[in-house]
């Protein structure tokens, strides 16, 4: 998942919602690292990745892609998925996306002196180029995934990747919604479990 969705799935607890960005910086084992509240997030976050990772529908989804991206289909889901909880928001959220993103912004500058130098770097590109708010737009996707293609050695595989993505709008759209209620579901016990824990 990528970050709206992260967000989205650690709401409404402000320390889940730190962890959840920090969860794509911090590896290794947690044990006191960052404050027990915030590496929950963390924990929540990789709970999440390895539930989607593994799941039969996500799995299905990425064998549908020409073979020549199926290894780096994960993250054209990822961003997709951004986009279509924007576009299908009031049916996960009571909260409006508008005051959604804003709450998350605050959650994060409020305890942004735990963050590490990357996620930090990340708080600050998320508020100052509403990442969050432009997933409403189809083209982000593309967009963001020709940014991320950028950074592989071997040569940008996301390219000109627009034209394979719009043809697989509508599948990664009924895979979206049919995933993201489990999901949901998932994250629910998940939280309740570290809760506990």
């Amino acid at each position: 998942m990528n970050f709206l969705a992260h967000f989205h799935l650690a709401w409404p607890e402000d320390t889940l919602v730190v962890g959840a960005l920090e969860g794509d910086f911090l590896k290794g084992p947690l044990r006191g690292r960052l404050p027990r509240d915030i590496e929950r997030g963390v924990a929540l976050h990789r709970a999440i990745d390895a539930y989607t990772d593994s799941h039969p529908l996500l799995l299905d989804l990425r064998r549908a892609f020409p073979e020549r991206l199926r290894r780096y289909t994960s993250i054209l889901v990822d961003l997709s998925f951004d986009h279509y909880l924007s576009r299908h928001w009031s049916c996960f959220s009571s909260v409006p996306l508008s005051d959604f993103i804003p709450a998350v912004h605050d959650h994060l500058e409020n305890h942004r002196h735990h963050l590490s130098e990357r996620a930090e770097h990340m708080r600050q590109r998320l508020v100052h180029y509403d990442l969050l708010g432009r997933y409403t737009d189809w083209e982000t996707v593309p967009q963001s995934a020709a940014r991320v293609g950028e950074r592989f050695t071997r040569g940008n595989p996301f390219a000109a990747i627009g034209t394979t993505l719009e043809a697989a709008r509508p599948m990664m759209e009924e895979a979206f919604l049919a995933f993201y209620p489990q999901l949901l579901e998932f994250s629910a016990e998940k939280k309740h479990g570290l809760r506990a824990g």
